[in-house]
């Protein structure tokens, strides 16, 4: 994917997905109120959606839509986040279902990378488990959704952008949505912010992580990577299977773990199997123990 950003305002740039090319209108809208001319920049859109048809019936409903203007169409995570990085679209539809990276992934990677515009979710879970959305005014398409309720959510995230609270409530919707996702609650990719760099990391090759303050530091096999983010928040994104605190600074992969020593005062040494030793303090000796006599 290529975005052209060298035009100026009123040219026509190119973003190309691929062997595809699209072509995106970057002229501003024109809005009248009374003698004074205002300039107005449309809302930019971003279509996310691994289905052909599922994209091409949010492109048609969109068409008509004076406030909108699509600023290209991405069909894998990955390479959306390259475009949302690029672009900064105020409005993306996202589906949740897709392979590779999901939906909920890759609101994970735009959140590590400082990125939350205003989300419109695009899904197929039961209706009944999402009646509770309708009373966060926080937006979603049930797939297959009338053109009535799309109209009622691009409104709805039309009005979270003009306040400036799009990207909050779409970080609550996804909190929601987490919830009533069968199955997988933990993320088994990771998306960092490091040295300047986005890397993605499959949570197993973790070896542990250190706190310092409000930052962290992964080890993982050889290397370290600094990033910004609080322990506590770290720690509810590692399925507590794979995943052990045993001090308010370190979380340790249990699969690194060969074996505990007894220490002194009620510590004990963690061994790893490629001989590095971590603390075990006696503030997190019962939540270990509890995981031992599973």
């Amino acid at each position: 994917m290529v975005v052209d950003d060298t035009q100026s305002a009123g040219e026509v740039s190119e973003i190309r997905f691929g062997s595809q090319t699209k072509h995106t209108d970057t002229r501003l809208t024109h809005v009248s109120g009374g003698d004074v001319a205002n300039e107005q920049l449309k809302i930019q859109a971003l279509i996310i959606d691994d289905e052909p048809l599922a994209r091409k019936r949010i492109r048609d409903l969109l068409k008509d839509d004076e406030d909108v203007e699509l600023a290209g169409e991405c069909c894998s995570g990955s390479e959306a986040l390259a475009f949302i990085e690029q672009a900064k679209p105020s409005l993306v539809f996202l589906d949740i279902q897709m392979p590779e990276t999901d939906g909920f992934e890759l609101m994970e990677m735009m959140s590590a990378s400082g990125l939350h515009p205003a989300v419109i979710f695009v899904t197929a879970y039961d209706k009944y488990a999402l009646r509770a959305f309708d009373a966060q005014a926080v937006d979603y398409l049930l797939k297959p959704f009338s053109e009535s309720r799309f109209r009622r959510a691009v409104q709805r995230a039309k009005d979270q952008i003009r306040q400036g609270n799009g990207g909050l409530l779409s970080s609550q919707l996804l909190a929601l949505l987490r919830e009533a996702q069968p199955g997988k609650k933990y993320s088994d990719r990771l998306v960092i912010r490091s040295g300047g760099r986005a890397l993605f990391l499959r949570a197993d090759e973790i070896d542990y992580i250190e706190a310092a303050g409000n930052y962290l530091t992964l080890h993982v096999g050889k290397e370290n990577h600094l990033i910004r983010e609080t322990m506590q928040n770290f720690e509810a994104r590692l399925d507590p299977e794979r995943f052990l605190r045993i001090h308010r600074s370190t979380i340790v992969n249990i699969e690194r773990i060969k074996e505990f020593q007894p220490w002194f005062a009620g510590e004990y040494v963690v061994v790893l199997r490629d001989g590095r030793k971590l603390t075990l303090s006696r503030t997190y000796r019962a939540r270990v123990q509890e995981f031992l006599g599973k």
